[in-house]
Parts: structure tokens; C-alpha cells; sequence
């Protein structure tokens, strides 16, 4: 099992804590492509911890909508 440290998944976004929403994210949208079922997949968290760990995900924060604003 591969480990990743904060600072590896924090390269490519601003905080720690926004690296582990974009993974989880990421993640999430992995699960809805169909893929092979085999004992050596990889889970989804660790892709998307990977990818993110080496820059390949691009993402943008937007902006939070205020209601009445």
C-alpha cells in the first residue's frame, strides 16, 4: 500500500485540505467510468491521490454562491 505524505499531495493545490477534497472529487468521477474488475486494481482513492501527487488533474475553485447575493 502506498502512503502519501501531506506535503506530496500539496504541491499541486493550495492546502492539504483542498488536495484531499480534489482527490476525493476525482475519485468520485472515476467510479462512473466502467472499468475491468481484476484483484490488481488499484482502488480509485489511491488514483486520484497519484494523479494528484504528480499534477495531472487540473481543477478551479469557484467561488461559493451566497443565497439573496
Amino acid at each position: 500500500m502506498q502512503v502519501f505524505t501531506p506535503d506530496e499531495v500539496s504541491r499541486n493545490a493550495a492546502n492539504k485540505y483542498l488536495s484531499v477534497l480534489i482527490a476525493a472529487k476525482f475519485a468520485r468521477v472515476l467510479n462512473e467510468f466502467p472499468r475491468e474488475r481484476t484483484s490488481k486494481e488499484k482502488k480509485l482513492t489511491t488514483r486520484a491521490l497519484e494523479e494528484l501527487a504528480e499534477g495531472t488533474i487540473e481543477y478551479r475553485v469557484m467561488p461559493r454562491k451566497r443565497p439573496g447575493g
